[in-house]
């Protein structure tokens, strides 16, 4: 058996890194602001309940079809104006290609949800002491979409009058969308601004290329939100200025993180400090 040693404060105070947020004073909203140790039960009771709530609220905003249809023709004729309304184009161009655009489909309706919880699960498993700030921004993120979908209702380029966009999903009969064939009425269809397929894969991306290790990774991050823009358009879901509002809802849910915890999440710690210190004093054999 060998000697037990025990660190003394000052000793194990070097080995600790400090948080971003001190936790200087008792008050209940400094104790908030300090990064946790998440707990994976509350966790997953929280996104089920907060994902369940956006699905609830987005669905239950009026469809309001006439005030949505003028709204994409409007988006329409601006996106000419500004030479970028090439969406036509590319979802013509990609539908000529079955197989493709049968894999855009089932990437249109499973990766925004895989890839999120993905991302989820290895912020909590590896940085938990950036988990909570960065869960914030994406639920920040999406809190601000649903303001968008009340106020600036907006039909999907697919279901423009007069429009001869081709509904991929409809086609190609592929199970790809809550808005098209007979999944239809349990959706609002006129909820395409913001576009959080956007928002939430430009949080996946940066998260990854902010805190992954492997270079490789690193690149994959930053490649999953320009395919996502890519299949968005292509199967006539959105137009391209969905997307500067994902990313302008993006930019919101970054800053309610860093007013809460004073610093973007990937500058904070990555382990929980409290914890580190606890596991500090715990006797030790040398």
């Amino acid at each position: 058996m060998g000697d037990v040693t025990v660190r003394t404060p000052e000793r194990q105070e070097e080995g600790v890194p400090h948080p971003v947020t001190e936790e200087t004073g008792q008050g209940p909203l400094r104790r908030l602001r300090v990064p946790r140790r998440p707990r994976l039960w509350f966790e997953i009771l929280l996104i089920a309940i907060s994902y369940w709530t956006y699905s609830l609220i987005r669905n239950a905003v009026p469809e309001q079809r006439g005030q949505a249809l003028r709204n994409a023709d409007w988006i329409w004729r601006l996106e000419q104006q500004l030479g970028i309304a090439v969406e036509e184009s590319v979802n013509h161009a990609v539908n000529s290609v079955t197989w493709l655009v049968v894999g855009m489909n089932y990437y249109y309706a499973t990766l925004h949800f895989v890839v999120t919880l993905g991302v989820l699960v290895w912020l909590y498993r590896s940085h938990p002491g950036r988990y909570a700030a960065t869960r914030l921004v994406l639920f920040a993120t999406t809190g601000v979409a649903l303001v968008g979908y009340y106020l600036y209702p907006l039909a999907p380029p697919r279901l423009m009058n007069g429009g001869h966009f081709i509904d991929t999903v409809m086609v190609h009969e592929t199970w790809g969308s809550m808005a098209s064939g007979d999944l239809k009425n349990m959706s609002n269809q006129y909820a395409a601004m913001p576009s959080m397929h956007i928002g939430w894969s430009v949080w996946c991306g940066l998260t990854i290329f902010a805190l992954a290790s492997v270079p490789w990774v690193r690149v994959l991050g930053l490649v999953y939100p320009v395919l996502t823009l890519v299949v968005i358009v292509a199967t006539a879901n959105h137009f391209w200025l969905d997307a500067v509002g994902g990313v302008l809802c993006l930019g919101f849910g970054y800053g309610v993180a860093f007013v809460w915890y004073g610093a973007l999440p990937h500058a904070l710690p990555r382990t929980v400090p409290g914890a580190e210190r606890r596991r500090a004093w715990w006797p030790t054999r040398a």
